[in-house]
């Protein structure tokens, strides 16, 4: 069972774990993107994102907190400049993971994690606001699965046409004079 794992140890003690997570980010902070394990980058990913919104904060209280996280002052200086002002819509979601394979020597499986909306990204990241599905699409999709005995192909269901023609029904008739 799972209970209670919070975390991934990654195979080292708590002090060269942390010392390896400092190092990480402050490194994606230096390159925007880095290659590393897909289980080293998902731990990764909490730590960075969790910077990005000490940034957009931009108090002394949380320039202190990312300083005792990142390891150099010119990274501070540019997570609570650049990064702050890049992402101060987006609510959270500042990193991607990007698999991209298996080492050669070992075949760990490999990684990408770069900050989202920049130049030169992998993959062009989802609007800040807007996610999942308008409510008439939900409603939608609802109502087709329960009309079904099975589900049957549900991609069908969560199409765009589908998105449109579930606002369509949404919207109350209009009346002709």
């Amino acid at each position: 069972m799972k209970h209670g794992r919070h975390f991934r140890k990654l195979g080292k003690d708590a002090s060269h774990r942390w010392a390896m997570m400092r190092t990480m980010v402050t490194q994606l902070i230096e390159h925007e993107r880095i290659q590393t394990t897909v289980a080293k980058a998902k731990e990764l990913r909490r730590v960075a994102d969790r910077v990005v919104t000490f940034a957009k904060e931009g108090s002394l209280r949380a320039r202190r907190k990312a300083a005792a996280v990142v390891r150099t002052d010119a990274m501070v200086n540019k997570l609570f400049t650049e990064l702050a002002e890049r992402y101060k819509e987006r609510p959270g979601g500042f990193t991607r993971v990007l698999q991209i394979g298996q080492r050669k020597s070992d075949s760990a499986a490999m990684a990408y994690i770069e900050y989202v909306d920049r130049d030169g990204e992998l993959r062009p990241a989802r609007p800040a606001t807007g996610f999942g599905l308008s409510w008439a699409a939900k409603e939608y999709v609802n109502s087709q699965l329960a009309s079904k005995k099975r589900h049957g192909d549900v991609r069908a269901v969560l199409s765009p046409a589908a998105d449109a023609a579930a606002k369509a029904a949404a919207e109350p008739p209009k009346e002709e004079k």
